[in-house]
Formats: C-alpha cells, sequence, structure tokens
C-alpha cells in the first residue's frame, strides 16, 4: 500500500516536472516578433521581470496590483518611475510629471479645457488621422485654426515652417509629431514664436532626444512604446496648470492631478509599475541616445531594402519618414492577405496596415530588437521572390 502510494506520488511529481519543462519550452517558442501599432511589444527583460514579480512583489507577499496605491511600497514605485522618465528626457523642474487614467485620446479634450485659459482660439496642425480627431474635440471648445494641412496629399508628407499659417494670438499650437497610422514624422520641431506648443508624443517619446523645454505639453498613450494600454503620460509646464475652462471636470483639471502627485483617485497602478519597468530597461541599454542609435539604424534597414525592391514601396516623403511605423505597400494588392498569412506563419505578427488605410505597417518601438527587422526583411525579400 505504501509502496503503490509512494510510486504515484512519485510518477505524479515526474509528471509535473515534464508539463513545466514543457511549459517552459512553450513560453520561450511562443515569443514571436510583434510589429503591432499599439498594444506594442514590451521588452522581453520586463516581461521576465514583471512575471517574476506577479505573485509576491519583492517579498512582500502580494502583487503590485493588490497593494493600495498609498501604501509605502507602491508610493516608492511611483517616484522611482517618474525620476527615471525624468533622468531619460532630462525634464526641467519647472514641468510636472503626470500619470493619468486612458490613452492619449483623452488629452484631445482636455488640451483646450486646460489651456485655453480665457483665449478662444488654438492653432492644430493636421497631418493624419491622430491629428483630425485631436482637431474635432478642439472644435466643441473653441475656434480651431488648422495652421496647416496635408491631407491634400493624402497625408504623405509634414508641412515645412514656412507653410504653417499660425495665429499669434492663438491659447496654443498642437501637433503630432510622429503619425501612427500614416507613417509620417516631422523632421523639426516648429517654431511659434512663444505660443505654448503642444505635442501628441504617442508613438515616438523615448525614440530619439528631444529638448522638453521646447514645449509647453508633451502627451503620450502609454501602449506603443512605453507600456500596457490605460496610462497616459503628460509633461506640462508648472505656469500652465489652473485657470481651467468653466465646467472642467475635477479628473480633468491638470491641477488637480499635479497636486495630488498624479493619486487624487486610484490610478492605473499595474501600468505605472510596469512603465516604471520600461524606464529602468532602457536606462540600462544606455538610455534614449542608444536606443536612438539602434532605431535609426533598423528603419535605416527597412526603408532601404523597400527602395530597392520593386515588390514594395512606401508613400511618404523622404525627409518625414516615421523611425517607428513604417508603412509599405506591395505592387499587387492581390496579395495582402497572402502575404498576411505568410508573415504570420512565419513569427511576424500584426503587420496588417490601419484599417482605414489598408496596406502594411511594421511598428518597429524601442521593444523590437534589431534581429525582428532583419527577419522580417527576410522574409519579404523570400515573398517577393516567390510571387514577383
Amino acid at each position: 500500500m505504501r509502496i503503490g502510494l509512494f510510486r504515484l506520488l512519485e510518477s505524479n511529481l515526474i509528471f509535473q516536472l515534464i508539463i513545466n519543462l514543457i511549459n517552459g519550452m512553450s513560453e520561450k517558442m511562443s515569443r514571436l516578433y510583434n510589429f503591432c501599432a499599439g498594444p506594442a511589444a514590451l521588452p522581453t527583460d520586463v516581461l521576465t521581470k514583471a512575471q517574476s514579480d506577479l505573485l509576491n512583489w519583492q517579498g512582500k507577499g502580494l502583487s503590485v496590483m493588490e497593494m493600495s496605491h498609498r501604501s509605502p511600497e507602491f508610493v516608492g514605485i511611483a517616484k522611482k518611475a517618474e525620476q527615471d522618465l525624468r533622468d531619460l528626457m532630462v525634464i526641467p523642474d519647472n514641468y510636472k510629471v503626470l500619470f493619468m487614467q486612458g490613452g492619449a485620446s483623452s488629452q484631445f479634450t482636455m488640451v483646450p479645457m486646460n489651456l485655453l485659459r480665457g483665449k478662444k482660439t488654438a492653432d492644430y496642425i493636421n497631418t493624419g488621422q491622430w491629428s483630425k480627431k485631436a482637431i474635432a474635440e478642439a472644435k466643441r471648445y473653441c475656434d480651431v485654426n488648422v495652421a496647416a494641412t496635408t491631407e491634400g496629399n493624402h497625408f504623405t508628407s509634414a508641412p515645412s515652417q514656412k507653410e504653417l499659417k499660425l495665429n499669434p494670438e492663438a491659447a496654443y499650437v498642437h501637433y503630432t509629431p510622429n503619425e501612427t497610422i500614416g507613417g509620417v514624422q516631422f523632421d523639426y520641431v516648429p517654431d511659434t514664436k512663444g505660443v505654448p506648443l503642444v505635442a501628441d508624443y504617442s508613438s515616438a517619446i523615448l525614440s530619439e532626444e528631444i529638448d522638453v523645454s521646447k514645449f509647453a505639453m508633451i502627451y503620450a498613450g502609454d501602449q506603443k512604446n512605453i507600456g500596457p494600454a490605460g496610462l497616459c503620460i503628460v509633461i506640462i509646464r508648472d505656469d500652465l496648470l489652473g485657470d481651467t475652462l468653466a465646467g472642467t471636470p475635477t479628473m480633468s483639471d491638470y491641477k488637480v492631478l499635479a497636486d495630488n502627485d498624479s493619486m487624487y483617485n486610484t490610478p492605473p497602478s499595474y501600468g505605472w509599475y510596469l512603465a516604471g519597468l520600461v524606464f529602468a530597461w532602457l536606462k540600462d541599454q544606455g538610455g534614449i541616445k542608444a536606443i536612438a542609435e539602434i532605431n535609426q539604424r533598423k528603419a535605416q534597414k527597412l526603408y532601404s531594402f523597400i527602395d530597392t525592391n520593386e515588390f514594395y514601396s512606401n508613400p511618404v516623403a523622404i525627409n518625414n519618414r516615421s523611425i517607428m511605423n513604417v508603412p509599405f505597400i506591395l505592387a499587387n494588392s492581390d496579395l495582402d492577405k497572402a502575404f498576411l498569412a505568410a508573415s504570420e506563419a512565419a513569427g511576424l505578427l500584426n503587420l496588417a496596415g490601419h484599417r482605414s488605410v489598408g496596406g502594411m505597417r511594421a511598428s518597429i518601438y524601442n521593444a523590437v530588437e534589431e534581429k525582428a527587422v532583419d527577419a522580417l526583411i527576410a522574409f519579404m525579400a523570400e515573398f517577393a521572390k516567390e510571387n514577383g
């Protein structure tokens, strides 16, 4: 009886060990190359760290998801995340950093609510779908002067500085430095002659060095180059806090959030924690300067291949090509479905272009390794050879 029980336990133990081994192998094999525009790839090191902390964060016997956001442990997590971001972006002391609920789209209404400050008009530069959405929301609160638009060329470029028809009396100037859908990136920071400059940096934040002092406000949805969906980071100059539009909800008032260290109510704490892990990871890579060199190299490889292969093309003006979002078109659109099916079978995920424009798009954010781009180029070359 005892021998039988021992053998049963032994066999169950061996079985469990085998299952654990298989699961471990499966996890390693299941990490494919993800080119999604958002929610996007996260660094494997960050996911591994989060996995190890998931049930028992630093021996505290609970997950970060279960912590009080006002506990010393989480306050420490939050403060370190903010400081690491400040270090990475060299954010001046006269700027507040807010960790807010929701994505960047929620800022389309909050920006005019907070920054009109008694004025009736604001300037917007229209370079794509996200610019258009921001303009539509701003029109609910003020007169919008579209200072420039590239809709006439199907959003395949950004306007030059001399093309901007700016109103010196505008409350602020809003633009999108990198349009995720069209893959259009500004190659300069607009000179607004002292009018506060606001930037939706969602798909370009932390991809290259910028001078934060040139901006009155920067905001970015988390799910592209920072962390999981559900968090938005706002970087805003101190003198622009307060004096909100009448009727502005408390939770939409930047000053309320700033005065309460982004904890006026319960924040998206796990997203904040993961963002902090990404900031720490980025510092370990050598900071933004180091990651920008890799990003430039990845983009250059992919664009060079597209430009030298007649089977593919990129519609964006060369000086406005995004280093984060690379759209491309097949010579024969009838092959789009076959391309997507074959690429997924090859372990290259989420290459379909946005539903509004079609075609293909490879989003090559910080967490997308250079070998992923190499694998994509090799696949594209083989697909063109077989179908060209």
